[in-house]
Protein backbone atom coordinates (compact mmCIF):
# COMPACT_ATOMS: atom_id res chain seq x y z
CA UNK A 1 0.00 0.00 0.00
CA UNK A 2 1.41 3.61 -0.50
CA UNK A 3 2.50 5.88 1.62
CA UNK A 4 1.11 9.17 1.16
CA UNK A 5 3.54 12.30 1.89
CA UNK A 6 2.01 15.67 2.22
CA UNK A 7 4.62 18.58 1.35
CA UNK A 8 3.77 21.57 3.37
CA UNK A 9 1.74 19.03 6.16
CA UNK A 10 1.43 21.89 8.81
CA UNK A 11 -0.92 23.51 6.38
CA UNK A 12 -4.67 23.98 7.43
CA UNK A 13 -6.16 21.70 5.16
CA UNK A 14 -3.16 19.57 4.72
CA UNK A 15 -2.79 18.64 8.34
CA UNK A 16 -6.72 17.86 8.53
CA UNK A 17 -6.36 15.42 5.39
CA UNK A 18 -3.30 13.78 6.44
CA UNK A 19 -5.72 13.03 9.74
CA UNK A 20 -8.60 11.93 7.76
CA UNK A 21 -6.07 9.40 5.69
CA UNK A 22 -4.56 8.25 8.78
CA UNK A 23 -8.23 7.53 10.54
CA UNK A 24 -9.10 5.72 7.51
CA UNK A 25 -6.19 3.43 8.12
CA UNK A 26 -4.03 4.79 5.41
CA UNK A 27 -0.17 5.10 6.24
CA UNK A 28 0.92 8.61 6.28
CA UNK A 29 3.62 11.17 6.67
CA UNK A 30 5.09 14.60 5.78
CA UNK A 31 7.01 17.81 5.68
CA UNK A 32 7.33 21.15 6.52
CA UNK A 33 9.06 23.99 7.85
CA UNK A 34 10.57 23.41 11.23
CA UNK A 35 8.68 26.30 12.88
CA UNK A 36 6.13 25.85 15.17
CA UNK A 37 2.46 25.78 13.50
CA UNK A 38 -0.74 25.64 15.73
CA UNK A 39 -1.80 23.38 12.87
CA UNK A 40 1.27 20.45 14.02
CA UNK A 41 -1.10 19.60 17.68
CA UNK A 42 -3.30 17.32 15.73
CA UNK A 43 -0.55 15.52 13.60
CA UNK A 44 1.62 15.05 17.01
CA UNK A 45 -1.60 13.50 19.01
CA UNK A 46 -2.03 10.89 16.14
CA UNK A 47 1.57 9.84 15.62
CA UNK A 48 1.96 11.82 12.08
CA UNK A 49 5.43 11.85 11.37
CA UNK A 50 6.30 15.33 10.41
CA UNK A 51 9.91 15.56 8.70
CA UNK A 52 11.88 18.65 7.72
CA UNK A 53 11.64 19.91 3.94
CA UNK A 54 14.68 17.81 2.00
CA UNK A 55 14.91 16.33 -1.08
CA UNK A 56 15.75 13.23 0.52
CA UNK A 57 12.32 12.73 2.09
CA UNK A 58 11.15 11.59 -1.43
CA UNK A 59 12.13 7.89 -1.98
CA UNK A 60 9.76 5.25 -4.43
CA UNK A 61 7.04 3.98 -2.65
CA UNK A 62 5.24 7.31 -1.82
CA UNK A 63 2.26 9.34 -3.50
CA UNK A 64 2.92 12.58 -3.12
CA UNK A 65 -0.05 15.45 -1.80
CA UNK A 66 1.38 18.91 -2.76
CA UNK A 67 -0.08 21.95 -0.94
CA UNK A 68 -1.01 24.52 -2.67
CA UNK A 69 1.25 27.01 -1.02
CA UNK A 70 4.35 25.13 -2.61
CA UNK A 71 5.74 25.50 -6.41
CA UNK A 72 6.44 22.67 -8.92
CA UNK A 73 10.29 23.93 -8.10
CA UNK A 74 10.29 23.30 -4.62
CA UNK A 75 12.91 20.33 -4.14
CA UNK A 76 10.58 17.73 -2.50
CA UNK A 77 8.05 18.44 -5.54
CA UNK A 78 10.61 18.44 -7.96
CA UNK A 79 12.36 15.26 -6.96
CA UNK A 80 9.18 13.58 -7.05
CA UNK A 81 9.01 14.10 -10.72
CA UNK A 82 12.56 12.94 -11.20
CA UNK A 83 12.44 8.94 -9.90
CA UNK A 84 8.82 9.07 -10.98
CA UNK A 85 6.66 9.54 -7.55
CA UNK A 86 3.05 10.61 -8.49
CA UNK A 87 2.44 13.98 -7.20
CA UNK A 88 -0.99 15.29 -6.92
CA UNK A 89 -2.12 18.81 -6.11
CA UNK A 90 -4.18 18.76 -2.36
CA UNK A 91 -7.54 20.20 -4.00
CA UNK A 92 -7.58 17.89 -7.14
CA UNK A 93 -6.70 14.59 -4.56
CA UNK A 94 -9.63 16.29 -2.67
CA UNK A 95 -11.94 16.62 -5.39
CA UNK A 96 -11.89 12.57 -6.34
CA UNK A 97 -11.51 11.50 -2.28
CA UNK A 98 -15.08 13.24 -1.34
CA UNK A 99 -16.89 11.49 -4.52
CA UNK A 100 -17.20 8.27 -2.39
CA UNK A 101 -19.56 9.77 0.43
CA UNK A 102 -22.75 12.01 0.84
CA UNK A 103 -20.29 15.52 -0.08
CA UNK A 104 -20.88 18.84 1.73
CA UNK A 105 -18.49 21.52 0.72
CA UNK A 106 -18.88 24.84 3.14
CA UNK A 107 -17.25 28.16 1.17
CA UNK A 108 -17.90 31.63 1.93
CA UNK A 109 -15.47 34.87 2.35
CA UNK A 110 -16.30 34.50 5.93
CA UNK A 111 -17.65 32.02 8.34
CA UNK A 112 -16.48 28.74 6.59
CA UNK A 113 -14.47 27.46 9.10
CA UNK A 114 -17.01 27.97 12.08
CA UNK A 115 -19.87 26.54 10.04
CA UNK A 116 -17.62 23.49 8.75
CA UNK A 117 -17.02 22.28 12.17
CA UNK A 118 -20.62 22.88 13.39
CA UNK A 119 -22.15 21.05 10.51
CA UNK A 120 -19.71 18.23 11.14
CA UNK A 121 -20.49 18.22 14.51
CA UNK A 122 -24.54 17.92 14.23
CA UNK A 123 -24.40 15.63 10.96
CA UNK A 124 -22.06 12.96 13.49
CA UNK A 125 -24.81 13.07 16.18
CA UNK A 126 -26.96 11.25 13.32
CA UNK A 127 -24.63 9.26 10.55
CA UNK A 128 -21.21 8.52 10.45
CA UNK A 129 -19.24 11.55 8.90
CA UNK A 130 -15.52 12.52 7.92
CA UNK A 131 -15.14 15.85 8.25
CA UNK A 132 -11.98 18.67 7.47
CA UNK A 133 -12.22 21.76 8.83
CA UNK A 134 -10.00 24.79 7.89
CA UNK A 135 -8.49 25.42 11.48
CA UNK A 136 -6.58 21.82 10.75
CA UNK A 137 -9.44 19.29 12.19
CA UNK A 138 -10.01 16.46 10.18
CA UNK A 139 -11.24 13.33 11.62
CA UNK A 140 -11.85 10.22 9.08
CA UNK A 141 -14.75 7.73 9.51
CA UNK A 142 -13.74 4.27 8.01
CA UNK A 143 -17.85 3.92 7.29
CA UNK A 144 -18.32 7.34 6.91
CA UNK A 145 -21.51 7.95 5.22
CA UNK A 146 -21.02 12.11 4.65
CA UNK A 147 -18.24 14.38 4.01
CA UNK A 148 -18.34 17.73 5.32
CA UNK A 149 -15.64 19.94 3.78
CA UNK A 150 -14.47 23.68 4.01
CA UNK A 151 -14.13 25.13 0.18
CA UNK A 152 -11.66 27.79 -0.24
CA UNK A 153 -12.35 30.37 -2.78
CA UNK A 154 -8.36 31.36 -3.05
CA UNK A 155 -6.78 30.99 -6.91
CA UNK A 156 -10.90 29.41 -7.62
CA UNK A 157 -9.43 26.16 -5.85
CA UNK A 158 -12.45 25.13 -5.09
CA UNK A 159 -13.64 24.90 -8.79
CA UNK A 160 -11.59 21.28 -8.24
CA UNK A 161 -14.82 20.17 -6.21
CA UNK A 162 -18.16 18.65 -7.49
CA UNK A 163 -19.96 18.44 -4.62
CA UNK A 164 -23.56 16.94 -3.53
CA UNK A 165 -24.35 19.91 -1.54
CA UNK A 166 -22.84 23.68 -0.65
CA UNK A 167 -23.40 26.16 2.06
CA UNK A 168 -22.54 29.69 0.59
CA UNK A 169 -22.14 31.89 3.86
CA UNK A 170 -21.64 35.19 1.81
CA UNK A 171 -19.66 36.82 -1.06
CA UNK A 172 -17.22 39.66 0.22
CA UNK A 173 -14.07 41.20 -1.96
CA UNK A 174 -11.24 39.52 0.20
CA UNK A 175 -7.59 38.14 -0.70
CA UNK A 176 -7.03 41.04 -3.20
CA UNK A 177 -3.78 39.91 -4.66
CA UNK A 178 -5.66 37.57 -6.76
CA UNK A 179 -9.22 38.58 -7.16
CA UNK A 180 -9.70 41.85 -9.29
CA UNK A 181 -13.08 43.00 -7.73
CA UNK A 182 -16.84 41.53 -6.38
CA UNK A 183 -17.43 41.08 -9.59
CA UNK A 184 -14.35 38.46 -10.20
CA UNK A 185 -15.62 37.16 -6.89
CA UNK A 186 -19.01 36.85 -7.85
CA UNK A 187 -17.85 34.81 -10.85
CA UNK A 188 -16.01 32.32 -8.89
CA UNK A 189 -18.77 31.30 -6.76
CA UNK A 190 -21.23 31.26 -9.86
CA UNK A 191 -18.78 28.55 -11.40
CA UNK A 192 -18.95 26.64 -8.23
CA UNK A 193 -22.20 26.63 -7.94
CA UNK A 194 -22.92 25.14 -11.68
CA UNK A 195 -20.32 21.96 -10.01
CA UNK A 196 -23.06 21.21 -7.11
CA UNK A 197 -24.85 18.40 -7.51
CA UNK A 198 -28.02 17.96 -5.24
CA UNK A 199 -28.88 21.57 -3.84
CA UNK A 200 -27.21 24.88 -2.30
CA UNK A 201 -27.72 26.34 0.81
CA UNK A 202 -27.42 29.97 0.48
CA UNK A 203 -27.33 33.03 2.87
CA UNK A 204 -30.24 34.81 1.27
CA UNK A 205 -29.49 38.76 2.51
CA UNK A 206 -26.34 38.91 0.96
CA UNK A 207 -27.07 40.71 -2.64
CA UNK A 208 -24.37 38.80 -4.13
CA UNK A 209 -25.75 35.32 -3.31
CA UNK A 210 -29.23 36.63 -4.17
CA UNK A 211 -27.69 36.25 -8.28
CA UNK A 212 -26.39 33.01 -7.70
CA UNK A 213 -27.96 30.74 -10.81
CA UNK A 214 -27.91 26.44 -10.46
CA UNK A 215 -28.93 23.14 -12.33
CA UNK A 216 -29.82 22.27 -8.87
CA UNK A 217 -32.63 23.66 -5.99
CA UNK A 218 -30.70 27.11 -3.99
CA UNK A 219 -32.56 27.20 -0.32
CA UNK A 220 -31.84 30.32 1.11
CA UNK A 221 -31.49 31.36 4.94
CA UNK A 222 -31.37 34.69 6.72
CA UNK A 223 -32.94 37.42 8.75
CA UNK A 224 -35.49 38.50 5.44
CA UNK A 225 -38.86 37.02 5.57
CA UNK A 226 -38.08 36.32 1.86
CA UNK A 227 -36.09 33.49 3.15
CA UNK A 228 -36.43 30.31 2.47
CA UNK A 229 -35.31 29.70 6.49
CA UNK A 230 -35.77 32.41 8.63
CA UNK A 231 -34.05 32.95 12.33
CA UNK A 232 -37.11 35.02 13.84
CA UNK A 233 -37.34 35.91 18.21
CA UNK A 234 -33.50 36.03 18.54
CA UNK A 235 -32.86 35.98 22.37
CA UNK A 236 -29.43 37.20 23.14
CA UNK A 237 -27.88 37.04 26.49
CA UNK A 238 -23.79 36.35 28.13
CA UNK A 239 -24.11 32.15 27.79
CA UNK A 240 -25.32 32.15 24.10
CA UNK A 241 -28.51 32.82 22.02
CA UNK A 242 -32.10 31.46 21.04
CA UNK A 243 -33.99 32.11 18.45
CA UNK A 244 -37.26 30.29 16.25
CA UNK A 245 -37.08 28.74 12.90
CA UNK A 246 -39.45 29.15 10.44
CA UNK A 247 -39.90 27.72 7.37
CA UNK A 248 -40.98 29.57 4.27
CA UNK A 249 -43.09 31.49 7.16
CA UNK A 250 -44.28 28.48 9.11
CA UNK A 251 -42.72 27.82 12.70
CA UNK A 252 -40.20 25.23 12.77
CA UNK A 253 -38.71 24.71 15.90
CA UNK A 254 -36.68 26.58 18.50
CA UNK A 255 -32.65 26.48 19.01
CA UNK A 256 -30.05 27.51 21.24
CA UNK A 257 -26.71 27.60 20.80
CA UNK A 258 -23.60 28.57 23.07
CA UNK A 259 -21.87 31.35 20.59
CA UNK A 260 -22.14 34.67 20.75
CA UNK A 261 -23.52 37.19 17.46
CA UNK A 262 -25.32 37.65 14.48
CA UNK A 263 -23.20 35.65 12.24
CA UNK A 264 -23.11 32.80 14.41
CA UNK A 265 -27.30 32.34 14.73
CA UNK A 266 -26.46 32.80 10.28
CA UNK A 267 -23.70 30.00 10.91
CA UNK A 268 -26.61 27.96 12.53
CA UNK A 269 -29.34 28.36 10.37
CA UNK A 270 -27.33 27.39 7.46
CA UNK A 271 -26.55 23.96 9.27
CA UNK A 272 -30.30 23.56 10.14
CA UNK A 273 -31.60 23.92 6.84
CA UNK A 274 -29.17 21.16 5.38
CA UNK A 275 -29.94 18.86 8.33
CA UNK A 276 -33.66 19.88 7.21
CA UNK A 277 -33.15 18.78 3.79
CA UNK A 278 -31.15 15.52 4.75
CA UNK A 279 -34.02 14.61 7.08
CA UNK A 280 -31.52 14.66 9.90
CA UNK A 281 -33.74 14.12 13.05
CA UNK A 282 -34.55 17.59 14.36
CA UNK A 283 -34.06 16.76 18.02
CA UNK A 284 -30.40 15.63 17.03
CA UNK A 285 -29.93 18.62 15.12
CA UNK A 286 -31.05 20.57 18.58
CA UNK A 287 -28.80 18.23 21.13
CA UNK A 288 -26.27 18.80 19.02
CA UNK A 289 -26.02 22.61 18.47
CA UNK A 290 -26.56 23.33 22.07
CA UNK A 291 -23.05 20.98 22.17
CA UNK A 292 -20.96 22.55 19.84
CA UNK A 293 -17.46 23.32 21.46
CA UNK A 294 -16.72 25.76 18.91
CA UNK A 295 -13.28 25.49 15.86
CA UNK A 296 -9.32 26.04 16.92
CA UNK A 297 -8.84 29.83 16.97
CA UNK A 298 -12.53 31.40 16.42
CA UNK A 299 -12.86 32.96 19.74
CA UNK A 300 -10.94 30.37 21.54
CA UNK A 301 -10.60 32.35 25.52
CA UNK A 302 -9.24 31.95 28.90
CA UNK A 303 -9.38 33.77 32.03
CA UNK A 304 -6.02 35.01 32.99
CA UNK A 305 -5.86 37.21 36.49
CA UNK A 306 -8.68 39.39 36.11
CA UNK A 307 -8.69 39.91 31.86
CA UNK A 308 -10.00 37.14 29.74
CA UNK A 309 -8.08 36.62 26.69
CA UNK A 310 -9.58 35.33 23.25
CA UNK A 311 -7.31 34.28 20.49
CA UNK A 312 -9.36 34.77 16.98
CA UNK A 313 -8.26 34.66 13.07
CA UNK A 314 -10.45 36.86 12.12
CA UNK A 315 -8.04 39.10 10.04
CA UNK A 316 -10.47 40.90 7.26
CA UNK A 317 -12.88 43.98 8.57
CA UNK A 318 -16.21 42.42 8.26
CA UNK A 319 -14.68 39.43 10.36
CA UNK A 320 -13.02 42.08 13.08
CA UNK A 321 -16.61 43.46 13.81
CA UNK A 322 -18.18 40.23 14.38
CA UNK A 323 -15.53 39.25 16.48
CA UNK A 324 -15.95 42.61 18.48
CA UNK A 325 -19.70 42.00 18.24
CA UNK A 326 -19.47 38.64 20.11
CA UNK A 327 -17.42 39.65 23.12
CA UNK A 328 -20.11 42.69 23.44
CA UNK A 329 -22.50 40.53 24.02
CA UNK A 330 -20.36 37.92 25.97
CA UNK A 331 -18.88 40.58 28.50
CA UNK A 332 -21.20 43.07 28.08
CA UNK A 333 -19.95 45.24 31.38
CA UNK A 334 -16.07 44.78 30.43
CA UNK A 335 -13.63 46.94 27.94
CA UNK A 336 -12.42 45.49 24.63
CA UNK A 337 -9.26 45.65 23.95
CA UNK A 338 -8.05 44.60 20.15
CA UNK A 339 -4.67 43.97 19.53
CA UNK A 340 -4.92 42.79 15.55
CA UNK A 341 -1.64 41.93 13.43
CA UNK A 342 -2.79 42.81 9.88
CA UNK A 343 -2.20 40.07 6.97
CA UNK A 344 -0.98 40.69 4.15
CA UNK A 345 0.28 44.25 2.51
CA UNK A 346 -2.23 43.79 -0.25
CA UNK A 347 -5.31 43.05 1.83
CA UNK A 348 -4.21 46.16 4.59
CA UNK A 349 -3.64 48.59 1.52
CA UNK A 350 -7.21 47.29 -0.45
CA UNK A 351 -9.07 47.72 2.99
CA UNK A 352 -7.19 50.44 5.11
CA UNK A 353 -9.88 52.55 5.75
CA UNK A 354 -12.50 49.66 6.54
CA UNK A 355 -10.13 48.16 8.99
CA UNK A 356 -9.92 51.42 10.48
CA UNK A 357 -14.02 51.43 10.90
CA UNK A 358 -14.09 47.96 12.23
CA UNK A 359 -10.98 48.19 14.69
CA UNK A 360 -12.37 51.80 16.22
CA UNK A 361 -15.54 49.53 17.52
CA UNK A 362 -13.08 48.67 20.29
CA UNK A 363 -12.29 50.75 23.17
CA UNK A 364 -8.78 49.98 23.28
CA UNK A 365 -6.60 49.09 20.09
CA UNK A 366 -3.14 47.76 19.78
CA UNK A 367 -1.61 47.00 16.21
CA UNK A 368 1.51 44.86 15.39
CA UNK A 369 4.00 44.81 12.25
CA UNK A 370 2.13 43.67 8.74
CA UNK A 371 2.71 39.51 8.57
CA UNK A 372 3.65 38.90 5.13
CA UNK A 373 2.79 35.39 3.52
CA UNK A 374 4.64 33.23 1.48
CA UNK A 375 3.01 35.34 -1.86
CA UNK A 376 4.63 38.73 -0.55
CA UNK A 377 7.04 39.29 2.50
CA UNK A 378 7.21 43.21 2.34
CA UNK A 379 5.24 46.39 0.81
CA UNK A 380 5.35 49.88 0.70
CA UNK A 381 2.89 50.15 3.33
CA UNK A 382 3.45 50.19 6.91
CA UNK A 383 1.45 49.83 10.12
CA UNK A 384 1.64 53.19 10.81
CA UNK A 385 -0.45 53.93 7.94
CA UNK A 386 -3.10 52.11 9.47
CA UNK A 387 -2.75 53.42 13.27
CA UNK A 388 -2.76 57.01 11.52
CA UNK A 389 -6.37 56.31 10.55
CA UNK A 390 -7.53 55.11 14.55
CA UNK A 391 -7.56 57.16 17.31
CA UNK A 392 -5.88 56.46 20.28
CA UNK A 393 -4.22 53.18 18.78
CA UNK A 394 -0.92 51.93 19.52
CA UNK A 395 2.10 50.05 18.46
CA UNK A 396 2.58 46.69 20.29
CA UNK A 397 5.91 44.90 19.86
CA UNK A 398 6.50 41.49 20.94
CA UNK A 399 9.51 42.19 23.29
CA UNK A 400 6.99 44.73 25.17
CA UNK A 401 3.50 44.03 25.82
CA UNK A 402 3.28 45.12 29.33
CA UNK A 403 0.54 48.47 28.05
CA UNK A 404 -1.63 45.43 27.87
CA UNK A 405 -1.37 45.33 31.75
CA UNK A 406 -3.04 48.40 32.27
CA UNK A 407 -5.85 47.25 31.29
CA UNK A 408 -7.53 45.35 34.29
CA UNK A 409 -10.69 43.24 34.01
CA UNK A 410 -10.99 44.00 30.16
CA UNK A 411 -11.33 41.32 27.18
CA UNK A 412 -7.95 41.23 25.07
CA UNK A 413 -9.11 40.24 21.31
CA UNK A 414 -5.88 38.74 20.10
CA UNK A 415 -6.52 38.83 16.50
CA UNK A 416 -5.32 37.96 12.71
CA UNK A 417 -4.38 34.86 10.07
CA UNK A 418 -0.56 35.60 11.18
CA UNK A 419 1.75 34.71 13.79
CA UNK A 420 -0.41 36.73 16.56
CA UNK A 421 0.00 33.93 18.48
CA UNK A 422 3.67 34.93 19.43
CA UNK A 423 2.13 37.93 20.54
CA UNK A 424 -0.13 36.26 22.85
CA UNK A 425 2.26 34.21 24.35
CA UNK A 426 4.66 36.75 25.08
CA UNK A 427 1.80 38.91 27.03
CA UNK A 428 0.84 35.42 28.80
CA UNK A 429 4.49 34.77 30.01
CA UNK A 430 4.77 38.64 31.23
CA UNK A 431 1.53 38.04 33.61
CA UNK A 432 3.18 34.59 34.75
CA UNK A 433 6.25 36.85 36.02
CA UNK A 434 3.75 39.44 37.62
Amino acid sequence: MTVYHFVGIKGSGMSALAQILHDMGYEVQGSDYEKYFFTQKGLEQSGIKILPFQRENIKPGLTVIAGNAFPDTHEEIEEAVKVGVPVIRYHKFLGEFMQKFTSVAVTGAHGKTSTTGLLAHAISGSKPTSYLIGDGTGHGEKDAEYFVFEACEYRRHFLSYYPDYAIMTNIDFDHPDYFANIDDVFSAFQEMAMHVKKGIIAYGDDEQLQKIQAKVPVLFYGFAEENDFQARNIEKNSTGTKFDVFVRNNYFATFEIPTFGDHNVLNALSVIALCHYEQISTEKTQEYLKTFKGVKRRFTEKQVGTQVIVDDYAHHPTEIKATIDSARQKYPNREIVVVFQPHTFTRTQTFLTEFAQSLSEADHVFLCEIFGSAREVHGKLTVNDLKDKIEGAQILLEEDTSPLLELKDSVILFMGAGDIQKYQRAYEQLLEKQ
